[in-house]
Formats: structure tokens, C-alpha cells, sequence
């Protein structure tokens, strides 16, 4: 902080604010559109005073956006309001006006009165300028470090000089907090509680509203988030009453609910990963420059690699009135001058200064210790070897050239040698089985995977917690098989994990003394703005083609609270594309790295990766994997594995340090060119086609085949059958379907009038080959219709407009298909669960429309498929309601099902189930819900962690389709017990014996049809 900046004490300022501030500055959720407006006006004259002192440059923008108005709609948002009036002359510069042109002479001399104006409204401006030289006394639970004071002090003089900003600190160096800290100072020194508005990426809600609720309890947080339902509720009574400060929702809830939050004058807007934002055509782009607030703050914790225009789009989102035009922005900017010219790099400096702040944590953050990264060189296993050499033969015209080097083939090729880097069992067909068993196998066939199985065991001895990001959630899975087979505690998260389930994982992991020793992650889901700092160690198990997303997950455990030093192992196949991708990836950061200090831009064509990068990297150790000698690093200790990893990454470092930039720029991946067909003397052109046969290809989308004999000639011939022309209609005829079951009197009305009007067209009705020989008397009775079609009266206007309010004309085709859909699953007379499956429609609209469809569904079309398919559901319903009985009838006979339960198997014993397997079965089934969605997988998890069955692999190695199909069989063999049980119970009914009877000689028959375990088949049943 600099000397002449004031340090006050807050609660003098508060009380001096309180007397001088404005009626724009005191606020809250019922601002009127009056004060919206001042206040709009206000900080716009103070913005244009600011920004001409900080360099002359914003003249030139703000010349021409004085007294016009921008023609992009995009750059004329309601949330932005363009009209301005009262504008001094001086700030335009204007040749014409000649106040102006005084104005723009340095020479000209201000009077002794206009400086004491000026000095006098400096002095009283300052003196309401906060500056915090300490934690301020609102933020609990904690103080803010040296740099996130600094940064509150730049975010509050922004605001004062009604300017908007983006806070670019590098990722974990608590932009959450130094954000929540402005909000608290607006509160408590310019007593503007909100409304604040803060829209972050999902996996992030929750732990905005956790570091609120720490570090800034006097701020009311709400989070906007849930299903239909629920948000409707939140807004009715959460949001619309307005008892709150600051509503913090996603980007999808954001575009969702916009008319809602169109309602509101927000104060501040803030956006994290404001690079969601840099296409300004995007939906969320153009739907919050919709929104009216008087301030804006992004965030983003990746440096501004963006193009100029993408530049531009964050800048016109900040100061649309300012910057307005982006043909006049990439004109002042020119990326080509801005590459050699300094003048234009001083400019764009200039230009960015007041908006941004970036600072990194190698210059600010001294009590954290820079992370380590090591690269791992990993060899092959035999398995990725064959698979990988299986891959360059399928190809192999490709790899030397002499092929078409299609962009798209080119890169699923490197797609399938990175799956092939990762595991061969991403492969289909490549994993032995069925049965599928989690042996080592698992981890002898893939290098990563042995020195992976020989890392963790040394991390857990030495007390650290893991991350592990893998781009490939198959990958994740059989991580996660592997975690399971070793006993490792681990959590996931992925794409498709849900939000809560996302957020308890998170906290299970970060709770103190936690039991979780591991963190599975995909590094696109899970590496923004989730803080797992309690772990130490990052493994990355392959690499992003974008360096910053590694970066980004590197720094979920390198952040603000971390106590230890952060190791990063990079897992790379050696003799593999991998080398070429993380090389590749190691002079992009580096060389954007020294763009971006130099104050320059990345130009995006030049990240695009080039055919003959690709090509290069394809090619890149295929002679290594051609001739297959088996290595013996994968047998090597693991520290002598680590140890040679961090000399080949230091002399990696070292060789990129050594080149300038444009050295970096002329850095190729290319290997030499001769061909890889010749190796160990051998010529593989001819060796190629006695392999295509041995492929074992992924599985592809087969096109079906076609074998209609008409269809068949029609393309073979290419001989396509004339269309006839659409008989024409009234060109503004109300269009209605039979789904909306208008009353049938408007349909005679609506053909009357198309009858009349192809009569007022002169229109001939053709001949329809498909009526074949009636074609021709169709024909003739249509044309009659047309010949004797009288015009429409005005009654039967009347009567037809009165019609049409009528149907359920609000009903699309969408809410059909969902209402049939839902009639399917749950059944006709299940009006509540239907209701919640039909998107914004009442339960009373949908019970309307219920009780019409049933009984006018014989008007509909397609009436027979609808019934026959609501039908099909209900009988499945049915079915799963018997089902649930006979089970329910089963387990009530013992006391103790899991220990006595028996089955009646009759002749369906079986070899490969014994008593003991299918009694769990049956019983855990009952036990979850047999209803229940995606019971076998649960089923499946909970046969894996059963105590007895920990040595019984056949169990254990069961699919939940295998599991599924013998819980089938079971159920048919219950279901036949308590029918014999029941035709019994009735004749014994007329002997006159009792009931329990029954019961005792059931058990003892199936005690006693027991046979013993028989042996196992090795295949699955």
C-alpha cells in the first residue's frame, strides 16, 4: 500500500459515509428505477473523469460512443444504459466544437478558480476513499493475508471511481474470499446490503455458500439451485421477499430462471471463470448483459490467453459504453503490429491497467511452497505393446506419409494410442473374460498401472493423501476397480457425478482425521474451484491437450491453507506419443507465458495443433514399439523410478529455459523421416496385409443394411421418385393437432376453409400412386370437394375463433410425448408422479388433460400404438408389484432370513450358485428395494464388500447383468414355491388342518434338497 494513501478507522468512516453518501449509494432490494438510474449516471461521469486520467488512450474509444449510440443490439443491453447527457465537452475532444479542441490542447491554462474546484473536489472525494491497511473487523473466522488487502483496496477504488474490474490472481490465492470481503465492505461502510449477485460453475456453489457463511456470517447468502420444483418454491418464498444480500446460482440456472432475475437492479454482478463469457455470443453472455446491476467483477484464475476479440468481449461486458465497437478495438490493436511493435504493446498495457489484477503465488505467497513436478517415464507392458503396434498397422500408410493425413483421422488415431498409453482395457474385446475378475492382471498389463501399484503403498506409508486426475472416466473406472481390489479408501467425482454427491465426497475428504486415503478426479469436472488442499501428492495418470487444465488441477491441493510441499507425478509412456504431447504442451506454457509478461496476445490460430505435429507425435517411438524387447524398468524399485524421472524432467526444464522465444517457436516434434516400415531388416509393407486379419477393431456405428429391393435399385440406379408438390393452405390458418383435442366441429370448419381457398388458387388435386386403383376415384371425390367449396361466413368465423379456446392449445408436442412417457412409467392413475414428469404444467392442467386424453384418445392418430405402449408399462409395473409381493411373502417366513432363508430349487439347482450366494442374493435384493433404480449395481457393490464372500471370487467377479439374470431365476423359483404353497394351503383349508403347518414342512423339504456347493464352472452362468 502506498504512503499517501489514507488509513482511517472504520467506524469514523462509517459514520462520515453515513452523513455524505448519496441517495444512489444507499440501496437495497426495492431500489427504485429512479435512484437505478442516478446512480447509473453517476458512476458514469465518475468513470470517463477516471479513465482519461489514467492514460489518453480511452478517448479514443469514448469519442465516438458520446453521442451515438452502438447498432449491434448486443452492445445496447437494457442492463447498460447508453443515453447520456450533460457530458462535458472536454472529454470528447471534438474537432468541430471548440471547447473541445481547447480542451484537448495540453497548452491550454486552467484559471485559478477552476483549480480550486478541482482541488476542493479531490480532497473531499479522498476523504471517503477507505483504505485497510489490516483484516477489516466484518471478515471472522480468520484474517486476510498482506496481497488480499491490497486487493480489496483496488476493488473498493474501482468502485469508487464507478469502474468494473477482473480479478486475475493465479488459482488458490483466495479470490473467493477477497470477493466476499468487497461485499462485506459495501454493507457495512456504504451500508448497500444488495442485492449481489454471484454466478459460479456448479461444482462450486456449495462451498461459495460454505466461505459466506466463515468469513462474512452478517452477509445473507442464498443459493439458487434444484430441480423445477424446487427452485419455483425458492423463488416464491426465498427469493422474491427479498430478505437476503446475495444470491449465488449457476450458469445453467442463471440462463434458466433469467426472467426472474431480469426483476431485479442488482448492485454487484459477479461471474467466476469469467472465460465463459469471452464468446459474447454465446447464451450466458448474451443472457447477463440482460441483467441491470451498477457493477460488475469477473474472476479467472487462468491468465488472458484470449484473441483480441475474445478480449474485447470480456472488456464491452465491463464497459459496454467504452468499449462498444470490436472492429474499432481489433483496428487499435492489431495482432500482427502487436507482435514487433512496442508502442502498441505500452497501448494495450495502457488499456488494461485499471481493470486488471493479476498477481501469482511465486510473488506473493511466500509461506507456500512451490509445487514439484515430476515426470515419470514409464515403459510399455507387452500388452500395450501389442495393442499400440496393432494400432500404427492398422494405419501404418498414414505413419509414413503415404496415406491421405486427414485432420480427423489423424486425431483418432492419437485418440486410440492414448487410450491404448493409458490401459489396453479400454479396448473392448482386450480384458480376458467372462468371467471378468479384478486380479493383477489389472495392473500387469499396463505400465502406469505397476508403477502406480508401487507409488501408493510409499505414499501411505509416509502419511499423504493423493489426487489423481485421469481425462478419461473408463479410465476412472478402472481405477476405481483397482482402489477396490487393493482396499484403498478413495472418493470420485466425474461428469456425471451429481451436485450433492460432488459436494459430500468433497467434504468426507477435507473433513479432519478423514478415513479417504485417495482422490479420483477427471481433470475436466474436477479441476475448477473445488479446494482439496488436505491432500499433498497429485498424480496425473495422463495429460490434458490444454496445459492450463493440468495447472488448474494441480492447484485443487497447491492453494491457500496447503502446510506441505505439493508433489505432482506426471505418468508419460515412454517411447510414446505422451512425450510429444507434454513437450508440446511444455512450450505453449512457456511461450504464453512470455507473451503474456511482455503484454501481448496469444494468437488462438497458432494453439491449433497442426496435421504434421499430429503425424509427428504418431510417429514418435514407433521403431521402439515395432521391435518389442521387453524392458526391465518396470521392475525397478520405485524410488530409482522417481529418481530418474526428476533427472530426464530437469534436463527437460533446462533445455526449454535455454531457448528464447523464437527458439520455442521453431521448436518441432518432427523424428526423422525414413519410413517406418523397415526395422530389424524386415520390410513391414508386405507384413501389413497378413496383419489387417489379426486386428481386433473398437467397436464402430455400422450403418444398417438396407434390404428393401425398391430402396434397394432406388439407390443403386440413383433414381429418386418425384415428390409430389404439398397441397397448399390459407396462408394464416391457426395450426391445431389432435392432441389437443379441440372439439371436432373445428376441424369441419378448418377444411371448409382450405377447401375454399385451394378453390380460390385454381388447385388441381394429382393422382397418389400409393392408392394404386383406387387412386384415380380419390382423386376425382377430392377435386369435387374443392369445385363445390363454399367461402366461409362470418359466423362461422366467430364460431371458429370461439373453438379454438376450446382445446388445450398450450399443450406441445413435447408435454405429449412427456405426458405419454409418464403414463408409461407410473401409470394412468398415478396423476401426482405424472404431473412432475410434464415441465411447467400444473398437477391441475395435467389432471384436465388426463381426464380429456382418456376419453377422447380414440381421436388421436396413432391411438393404438399410444394405448399399446401405455399398456406395456403398466403391465411392468405389474409385474414389479408381484414380484415385490412373492419377496415380501418369502422373507416374512424366518426370523432370520440372511441365516435361514432356504430355496425351493427343485431340478434348477445349478452348479455354479450355491445356497449360501443365492440366499444374499435374494435377501439383499429385498433388502434394497427390488423397484429401485440401478438395485443390481448396488446389488453387485454389496456382494464385494460382504465379509463372507471375501475369498469367493466368483461371486465377487460377477457382472450386474449376471447378477441380475440369476436374481431372475430366483425370483421364478419363489414365485413357483409360494404358488405350490398357496394350492396346498387351500386344500388343507378343506380338510380342516391349520395354517403353520405349511410353513414347518416347506422349510424342512428345502433343508433338506440341498446337495452340497457344486463345482464352479469357470464360465459364468
Amino acid at each position: 500500500m502506498s504512503d499517501n494513501e489514507d488509513t482511517v478507522e472504520p467506524m469514523d468512516v462509517g459514520e462520515d459515509n453515513s452523513n455524505e453518501s448519496s441517495s444512489a449509494e444507499t440501496t437495497s432490494s426495492s431500489k427504485t428505477g429512479g435512484e437505478y438510474e442516478n446512480k447509473m449516471e453517476t458512476d458514469r461521469s465518475k468513470r470517463f473523469d477516471y479513465l482519461l486520467k489514467q492514460t489518453e488512450i480511452f478517448a479514443h474509444f469514448m469519442a465516438g460512443n458520446r453521442d451515438k449510440t452502438p447498432s449491434s443490439p448486443l452492445k445496447c443491453k437494457p442492463g447498460r444504459p447508453k443515453k447520456i447527457e450533460n457530458r462535458k465537452p472536454s472529454i470528447t475532444g471534438d474537432l468541430g466544437d471548440k471547447k473541445g479542441s481547447e480542451a484537448a490542447d495540453h497548452r491550454h491554462r486552467m484559471t485559478e478558480q477552476e483549480e480550486d474546484e478541482e482541488l476542493l473536489a479531490e480532497a473531499t472525494k479522498s476523504s471517503r476513499i477507505i483504505r485497510f491497511d489490516e483484516s477489516p473487523s466484518y471478515v471472522e473466522n480468520g484474517e486476510m493475508r498482506d496481497y488480499q488487502i491490497r486487493g480489496l483496496n483496488w476493488m473498493i477504488d474501482l468502485y469508487e471511481n464507478g469502474i468494473n474490474g477482473i480479478l486475475a490472481d493465479e488459482m488458490g490465492l483466495g479470490k473467493t474470499l477477497q470477493t466476499i470481503a468487497l461485499l462485506g465492505y459495501m454493507k457495512t461502510y456504504r451500508n448497500i446490503a444488495g442485492p449481489h449477485m454471484v454466478i459460479v460453475p456448479k461444482s462450486t456453489l456449495r462451498n461459495w455458500e460454505n466461505e459466506f457463511k466463515r468469513w462474512c456470517p452478517s452477509l445473507r447468502a442464498v443459493c439458487l439451485i434444484g430441480d423445477q420444483e424446487t427452485r419455483a418454491t425458492f423463488i416464491r418464498e426465498v427469493l422474491m421477499p427479498g430478505e437476503w444480500d446475495v444470491c449465488i446460482t449457476s450458469y445453467e440456472m442463471c440462463i434458466r430462471e433469467k426472467s426472474v432475475f431480469k426483476k431485479f437492479n442488482w448492485r454487484y454482478m459477479v461471474i467466476d471463470e469469467a472465460h465463459r463469457i469471452k464468446n459474447e455470443k454465446s447464451k450466458l453472455s448474451e443472457i447477463v448483459r440482460e441483467f441491470r446491476s451498477t457493477n460488475r467483477l469477473l474472476l479467472t484464475g487462468t491468465p488472458l490467453q484470449n484473441n483480441l476479440h475474445e478480449l474485447w468481449a470480456l472488456l464491452n461486458f465491463l464497459l459496454p459504453e467504452v468499449f462498444s465497437s470490436s472492429e474499432d478495438f481489433d483496428a487499435w490493436f492489431n495482432t500482427n503490429n502487436c507482435l514487433g511493435d512496442n508502442s502498441l504493446v505500452e497501448r494495450l498495457h495502457a488499456v488494461l491497467r485499471p481493470f486488471l489484477l493479476r498477481r501469482l503465488k511465486s510473488d506473493v505467497e511466500k509461506r507456500l511452497l512451490p509445487k514439484k513436478e515430476t515426470k515419470i517415464y514409464i515403459q510399455l507392458s507387452k500388452m500395450q505393446r501389442d495393442w499400440y503396434t496393432k494400432i500404427l498397422m492398422k494405419d501404418i500408410d498414414i505413419v509414413n506419409g503415404a496415406g491421405r493425413t486427414e485432420k480427423m483421422r489423424l486425431q483418432n488415431i492419437l485418440m486410440q494410442l492414448r487410450k491404448c498409453c493409458n490401459h489396453p482395457y479400454l479396448f473392448d474385446g482386450a480384458e480376458p473374460g467372462p468371467p471378468y475378475t479384478t486380479e493383477y492382471h489389472l495392473v500387469e498389463n499396463s505400465g502406469k498401472m505397476i508403477v502406480l501399484d508401487k507409488l501408493l503403498p510409499k505414499l501411505q506409508e509416509m502419511g499423504s493423501r493423493v489426487l489423481m486426475f485421469s481425462q478419461m472416466t473408463r479410465m476412472l473406472d478402472i481405477l476405481e476397480d483397482y482402489c477396490v481390489w487393493r482396499k484403498y479408501s478413495y472418493c470420485r467425482i466425474d461428469g456425471q457425478t451429481a451436485h450433492e454427491d460432488r459436494q459430500r465426497q468433497i467434504d468426507e475428504f477435507n473433513m479432519p482425521d478423514s478415513e479417504k486415503f485417495l482422490f479420483m478426479l477427471s481433470t475436466r469436472a474436477g479441476g475448477l474451484g473445488i479446494n482439496l488442499a488436505t491432500a499433498d501428492i497429485v498424480i496425473l495418470f495422463d495429460s490434458d491437450w490444454n496445459p492450463q487444465m493440468d495447472l488448474q488441477a494441480m492447484d485443487r491441493a497447491h492453494r491457500i491453507g496447503q502446510k506441505k510441499q505439493v508433489k505432482v507425478f506426471r505418468f508419460i509412456q515412454d517411447n510414446s506419443m505422451e512425450v510429444k504431447l507434454v513437450e508440446r504442451a511444455e512450450v505453449k506454457l512457456r511461450l504464453d507465458k512470455m507473451v503474456i509478461q511482455q503484454g501481448r496476445l496469444i494468437d488462438s490460430k497458432t494453439n491449433a495443433l497442426a496435421k504434421d505435429e499430429m503425424l509427428a507425435m504418431i510417429r514418435h517411438g514407433a521403431n521402439e514399439v515395432f521391435k518389442g524387447k521387453d524392458d526391465e524398468y518396470t521392475d525397478e524399485d520405485i524410488d530409482a523410478i522417481i529418481c530418474r524421472g526428476e533427472i530426464k524432467t530437469e534436463e527437460l526444464n533446462k533445455k526449454l529455459e535455454s531457448l528464447g522465444e523464437s527458439s520455442l517457436r521453431q521448436f518441432t516434434l518432427d523424428v526423422p523421416t525414413q519410413s517406418v516400415y523397415q526395422f530389424e531388416g524386415e520390410d513391414y509393407r508386405n507384413k501389413q496385409k497378413a496383419i489387417v486379419g489379426m486386428w481386433i477393431e473398437p467397436p464402430k456405428r455400422e450403418r444398417k443394411a438396407n434390404y428393401a429391393v425398391d430402396a434397394y435399385f432406388r439407390e443403386a440406379l440413383r433414381v429418386s421418385e418425384p415428390k409430389a408438390p404439398k397441397a397448399p393452405r390459407p396462408p394464416k390458418q391457426p395450426v391445431v393437432q389432435d392432441f389437443q383435442f379441440f372439439p371436432p366441429r373445428l376441424f369441419e370448419l378448418l377444411d371448409k376453409e382450405i377447401y375454399y381457398y385451394r378453390k380460390t388458387v385454381s388447385y388441381k388435386v394429382p393422382k397418389n400412386p400409393e392408392f394404386m386403383q383406387d387412386a384415380a376415384r380419390i382423386q376425382k371425390e377430392e377435386q369435387k370437394k374443392i369445385d363445390e367449396a363454399e367461402p366461409v361466413t362470418e359466423e362461422e368465423m366467430e364460431e371458429r375463433d370461439h373453438l379454438l379456446t376450446q382445446g388445450f392449445l398450450n399443450w406441445s408436442k413435447r408435454d405429449f410425448n412427456q405426458f405419454i412417457k409418464a403414463n408409461e412409467k407410473f401409470g394412468r392413475d398415478d396423476i401426482e408422479n405424472i404431473a412432475k414428469e410434464v415441465e411447467g404444467k400444473t398437477p391441475e392442467e395435467v389432471m384436465e388433460y388426463s381426464a380429456v386424453f382418456w376419453e377422447r384418445c380414440s381421436e388421436l392418430q396413432d391411438c393404438d400404438r399410444i394405448l399399446a405402449q401405455i399398456e406395456r408399462g403398466e403391465a411392468k409395473i405389474q409385474r414389479r408389484a408381484s414380484i415385490k409381493k412373492a419377496l415380501d411373502a418369502k422373507m416374512a417366513r424366518y426370523r432370520a432370513p440372511f441365516h435361514q432363508l432356504r430355496i425351493s430349487y427343485g431340478t434348477n439347482k445349478g452348479k455354479n450358485y450355491t445356497e449360501e450366494e443365492d440366499r444374499f442374493l435374494v435377501c439383499m435384493l429385498h433388502k434394497l428395494g427390488f423397484d429401485k433404480e440401478n438395485v443390481y449395481e448396488e446389488l453387485r457393490a454389496a456382494v464385494r464388500s460382504a465379509p463372507q464372500f471375501r475369498f469367493d471370487w466368483f461371486i465377487k467377479s460377477r457382472t450386474a447383468l449376471e447378477l441380475q439374470r440369476r436374481c431372475n431365476t430366483l425370483i421364478t423359483l419363489i414365485e413357483r414355491e409360494n404358488q405350490e404353497l398357496e394350492e396346498k394351503e387351500r386344500a388343507e383349508r378343506k380338510k380342516g388342518r391349520p395354517k403353520g403347518s405349511l410353513y414347518v414342512k416347506s422349510g424342512k423339504r428345502a433343508a433338506g434338497s440341498q446337495d452340497g456347493r457344486g463345482r464352479r464352472k469357470k464360465k459364468a452362468e
